[in-house]
This record gives C-alpha cells, sequence and structure tokens, in this order.
C-alpha cells in the first residue's frame, strides 16, 4: 500500500513537472540564465570588487523570470488546454494540483539559485550559497504568492502579468527611497548602511521578512478560497 503512494506520487509529480516545463517555460528560463551569465560577466571584467550585496541583486532578477510563467499562467495552461473543466471537477482536487504545482515551481527555483549562486562562489566572490538562496527567496516566494493571488482574482494570466509588471515597476522606481526601509519588497539585507547601527539593521531586516512571510501566507490562502468559485474560471 505505501509503495503504490509512493509510486503514486511520484508519478504525480513527474506529471506536474512536464506541465510546468512545457510550452514557454524554456524560454523564460533560457532568458533567467542568459541575463545571470551576462551580469556575471560585467561583474568578473569589471575594476571594482562585487561584495555579497551584488550577488544577491544579481540573483534576483533571473528568479523573477523563472518564476513568472508556472506561477502566472498555472491555471491559464489548463484552460486553454481543456483540462479545466476536469480539473474543476474533481473535489477538492483543484486544490491540491495547483498547491502542488506551485510547490514544485518554488523548489525548482530554490535549485535553480543554488547553482547560480555556486557558480558565482567560483567565478566571483566566496559568499555563505544557502544562507544567500534562504535570502533571495524571501521577496520571490512574496511575489509569486502575491502573482498567484491576482491570477485567480482577474482569472486571466495575460492581466494578472500585467499588473504585477506595474507592481515591479512601482517598486522599481522607488528603489532608491525605499532602499533600506522595511516596506522594500526588494531589500537588501547584505546592503548595509552606513549611517543606521547593525542590530537596528538587522531589525528592519526581521520586520521587512515577516511582512514578506504574512503577505505570502495571506496571498496563497485567498488565491486557495478564490479557486472555490469554479464557475468562474470554466
Amino acid at each position: 500500500m505505501i509503495k503504490n503512494k509512493i509510486h503514486l506520487a511520484i508519478n504525480m509529480v513527474n506529471y506536474n513537472l512536464k506541465i510546468i516545463f512545457a510550452n514557454k517555460f524554456i524560454y523564460f528560463m533560457i532568458a533567467a540564465v542568459a541575463f545571470y551569465l551576462l551580469v556575471t560577466a560585467i561583474m568578473l571584467f569589471s575594476e571594482g570588487t562585487p561584495g555579497e550585496e551584488d550577488i544577491y541583486s544579481t540573483l534576483i532578477f533571473p528568479g523573477l523570470l523563472i518564476l513568472f510563467y508556472p506561477v502566472i499562467f498555472n491555471i491559464q495552461n489548463d484552460k486553454d488546454s481543456r483540462m479545466l473543466e476536469i480539473v474543476f471537477s474533481i473535489p477538492n482536487y483543484r486544490y491540491k494540483i495547483y498547491l502542488l504545482r506551485f510547490i514544485i515551481s518554488m523548489l525548482l527555483l530554490a535549485v535553480v539559485l543554488l547553482f547560480m549562486t555556486l557558480f558565482s562562489v567560483i567565478a566571483i566572490i566566496h559568499v555563505p550559497i544557502f544562507y544567500m538562496v534562504y535570502q533571495v527567496m524571501y521577496p520571490l516566494l512574496f511575489l509569486a504568492c502575491l502573482s498567484f493571488l491576482f491570477t485567480t482574482l482577474v482569472k486571466n494570466a495575460s492581466g494578472a502579468a500585467v499588473i504585477m509588471v506595474i507592481i515591479g515597476l512601482f517598486f522599481w522606481i522607488m528603489a532608491e527611497p525605499l532602499a533600506h526601509s522595511k516596506w522594500n519588497i526588494f531589500l537588501n539585507p547584505f546592503n548595509i548602511p552606513s549611517d543606521i547601527s547593525y542590530s537596528i539593521w538587522k531589525n528592519i531586516v526581521f520586520q521587512n521578512r515577516v511582512m514578506l512571510v504574512t503577505g505570502s501566507v495571506i496571498s496563497i490562502l485567498w488565491a486557495l478560497i478564490n479557486l472555490q468559485k469554479r464557475e468562474k474560471f470554466v
């Protein structure tokens, strides 16, 4: 019995991995890797010495590209392939399947970021690999949960994508004013300001991470609740 359940779980993961990697995901992955290699090459041949804060910033944009497609187009792909009616017809299955795909996407993102960070250690500067990925995952997880929420609210992947781009542009424009603020989604914990004591900075980073985790939990739960409204999706 246990062996059959394990086999079934493996088959389900493999099936959903094929769905995640289907269609245009490979283009986002290629773009993420190309951007990362380009920035890494620039830092490698620049005169200045890159620091941990530079590696953190370098990982953010590739991470956004990797999570963008599988999270936002999660439901849309099922709708386009006419699988949405089947998914929603099985009681509670939609929660499991979409949550499973979301978790797989986040694990995949973490693995890719680990390899990128490892390459940075080899090519540029030594940084704590797992701690770096751990910190990068905070804003990426929040944006992934928020993207999934807007997908269930708008019920259209393209519309959700536009909203997330607008949000991203807003925080990009506000990057300098919010550079060291706890309200900055992309707060860089390795970029310690010179005019703030270390203890105060650690408290700002902690508050920022708590807010991101809280926002992530609220967003994912809200999205799962929205999935109850079956008639709005099919």
